[in-house]
């Protein structure tokens, strides 16, 4: 079986857990500190950085730090994973679900525009499967507004959007470090922040309220990030680039070769870093993905086969039709680093045979 995601933990990871495990300090401290630096550097183009201890909490911790809470309103696209709207709904604020555009997955402005109230706080887009989403066009409403722009960045390590990496958007941006991330830290997230202020009510935030020990300034939560994790992260992201380059080399094999699918389109002037390879499968989506995998061994993913607003935790009567279509017709193929160039060709071969075969 070709696996969907296949996370790279190396002999490098593993000597720099040793390394930290003989040093004694365990707990946050030098490793995070210099992990938060070499992501700064190296990701979001010296932008201030804070370690968490997973993107979830970064995402939480970021909309407290903004000041999003009870009585707010943000806006966030249905098609995503559920912790997106989850973070806004733990600050007491509402989450309001907006429509995509079928591309790139990503909010669309238009729908955006269309939701604002005057309790809206602020807009949240989704760089979702390493795609920029539209930022000209979301900056544009969040400014004729007066809103707040919070970056979810979970899968979309290193993609630009016109030149600009993403994550140095918004208010703060979070970056997941989960296993199957581009990059991981076994378990773990960062916050890009865009002022000191904001920086600093997160770092308070992560730490139960404390600067100083025993001084709690506010209250907190405890979603610090270890110095075990910190070290694998600081490896991983050594090996970013070259990650980066494979899978960007792995689509466009996928590109040239995969037929009677629709292929993910970049869209002008944007690096997608594929965390995902989606493609959309018009007719019998679930049929499509059984076949691959008992009939070709090939692994694949649905990302997200049940829209937010259609989730018990929320239940929202909307009318979402892109979303929804979405959600029927998306299926990830492999694209991680660990592929040969036969599974390329089984994975092409495989999709190719049983799109002609009508799944």
């Amino acid at each position: 079986m070709i696996p969907a995601a296949k996370p790279i933990i190396g002999d490098e990871e593993r000597a720099a857990v040793d390394r930290v495990l003989r040093s004694g300090m365990v707990a946050q401290g030098p490793e995070v500190a210099a992990f938060e630096q070499e992501f700064a550097e190296h990701v979001v183009e010296g932008r201030t950085c804070v370690a968490v201890n997973s993107g979830t909490s970064g995402q939480h911790l970021g909309l407290l730090a903004a000041g999003v809470g009870p009585g707010d309103e943000v806006i966030v696209p249905s098609f995503t994973f559920a912790a997106t709207a989850n973070s806004v709904a733990l600050t007491g604020a509402t989450p309001v679900f907006v429509d995509i555009e079928l591309d790139q997955f990503c909010l669309d402005p238009a729908a955006v525009e269309a939701a604002v109230t005057e309790r809206t706080k602020g807009i949240m887009p989704v760089h979702l499967y390493g795609h920029p989403a539209d930022m000209d066009g979301l900056q544009a409403v969040a400014d004729r507004h007066g809103l707040g722009l919070y970056e979810d960045a979970a899968q979309a390590h290193a993609a630009s959007y016109h030149g600009r990496r993403v994550g140095t958007f918004g208010d703060f941006a979070m970056f997941s470090l989960y296993p199957t991330k581009n990059m991981t830290s076994g378990e773990g997230g960062m916050v890009s922040c865009a002022d000191a202020d904001l920086e600093r009510r997160v770092r308070l935030l992560r730490n139960q309220g404390m600067e100083k020990q025993y001084e709690n300034e506010l209250v907190g939560l405890n979603n610090r990030m270890t110095d075990i994790h910190a070290a694998i992260g600081r490896v991983q992201l050594t090996k970013l680039d070259g990650w980066t380059a494979q899978r960007q080399q792995n689509a466009a094999f996928f590109d040239a070769n995969l037929e009677g699918v629709v292929v993910p389109p970049v869209a002008a002037d944007c690096v997608h870093v594929y965390h995902q390879y989606t493609i959309r499968v018009a007719d019998d989506r679930d049929g499509a993905a059984k076949a691959l995998r008992e009939e070709h061994g090939v692994g694949t993913g649905v990302y997200y086969p049940i829209p937010n607003h259609r989730l018990p935790s929320f239940q929202r009567d909307l009318d979402l039709p892109v979303t929804e279509q979405a959600a029927r017709e998306v299926l990830s193929l492999p694209v991680h680093p660990s592929l040969s160039q036969d599974d390329l060709e089984t994975i092409v071969t495989a999709v190719n045979t049983v799109v002609r075969a009508g799944a």
